[in-house]
């Protein structure tokens, strides 16, 4: 089990139907980012970013064009970002003006809805600042929108320009956003292959005390992830199955009213699958007791908290995934722990399913 070795050229460029698009690798990019930024931008900043890199991000934070946000997802709403429409439309944004996002997957996904709605369509950046952002959400397009109590119903398609990805931000995060961000990277490379998944897993204690060894994973992440987004960037068929765990983990949030972290969620998520595929007969127990020690090290810290049966069902129910009859739901499956989508019918049997793992978690 060795780390992936990638070479000077880390940069990587994404197909889309937008044209070509390239993620940046540049750890020196806190001391010269006012370079990527001209008159013509506009900035929505993570308030807290703003807060712990003032210094390095002071020409933005004198820009009169700047507006900072808090990430929660309250304010990834669209109730909650009216206001930053109007903020815009007074400051006399027009179609030739830039967005420029500074932070993580929140951030992210408010500035690509708003730049692919407003004007009918403006130019945007990223920096990301978090792990979960710059090793899988920066590239794929998505953005994801809350309505209501609803995650993630509203959205559209639209890449950045560019993204400058920078792994000075990761000193500034907690423990929790780390593993977040690892939760992420273990779902692509499960779904890479089982090979690649006991290579995360080897280096798993590395990730969080090597930053050189967690940037070469970060490039992997994103090099794996480009393949599938330039296969099926609108979502229709391979790509689905980067909703591993997804569909669990985002009821896991709502049902714990946020509680756990999206990416620890997603962990919790994949366990849960793979607990329940190998229930239904659909993966061999061989490949869960393989991969459950790694993801369960991964949610450890949030196994006491409590995941409420009828909430959570009645989260997972909602999901954008679903059929109007049965629930689609990402399984590893066969004697490759190969992921694919399962319709399953949700009935007393799955129930139960899900109550024996959610009681076996809280263990």
């Amino acid at each position: 089990m060795g780390v992936l070795h990638v070479g000077n050229n880390k940069n990587i460029s994404i197909k889309s139907y937008k044209g070509i698009y390239t993620a940046f690798f540049d750890d020196q990019l806190l001391e010269h980012i006012a370079d990527v930024c001209d008159e013509k931008c506009f900035f929505i900043i993570d308030s807290n970013v703003a807060k712990l890199f003032a210094q390095n991000l002071k020409a933005m934070l004198d820009s009169p064009n700047v507006l900072l946000v808090e990430a929660t997802e309250t304010n990834k709403s669209i109730e909650n970002i009216l206001p930053i429409y109007q903020t815009l439309i007074d400051g006399n944004i027009r179609r030739d003006h830039t967005l420029v996002a500074i932070g993580g997957g929140i951030i992210q996904d408010i500035t690509c809805f708003i730049a692919s709605t407003l004007l009918r369509g403006l130019k945007w950046r990223f920096i990301p600042t978090t792990l979960l952002s710059q090793a899988d959400s920066c590239i794929g397009s998505k953005s994801s929108i809350n309505f209501g109590k609803t995650k993630n119903i509203l959205g559209t398609f639209n890449p950045p320009n560019e993204i400058f990805i920078c792994g000075k931000f990761l000193d500034s995060l907690e423990t929790k956003d780390i593993l977040s961000g690892i939760g992420e990277m273990i779902k692509v490379h499960a779904i890479d292959s089982a090979r690649s998944f006991d290579d995360i897993s080897g280096d798993y204690d590395k990730l969080v005390v090597d930053r050189a060894i967690l940037t070469e994973y970060i490039h992997r992440s994103l090099a794996i992830k480009k393949r599938y987004i330039e296969e099926d960037e609108f979502d229709r068929n391979v790509r689905n199955i980067f909703n591993y765990g997804h569909s669990f983990g985002h009821a896991i949030e709502a049902a714990t009213n946020f509680g756990v972290p999206h990416g620890i969620a997603v962990t919790i998520g994949m366990d849960m699958a793979n607990r329940i595929a190998a229930m239904r007969g659909v993966l061999p127990e061989a490949h869960y007791k393989r991969m459950h020690p790694m993801l369960q090290k991964n949610f450890n810290t949030y196994k006491a908290t409590p995941i409420p049966l009828e909430p959570f069902l009645a989260a997972l129910m909602k999901d954008k995934k679903n059929t109007l009859s049965k629930l689609g739901l990402i399984f590893p499956t066969g004697e490759t722990a190969s992921i694919q989508r399962h319709e399953v019918a949700l009935d007393q049997e799955f129930k139960e399913q899900c109550t024996v793992f959610l009681n076996e978690v809280a263990l």
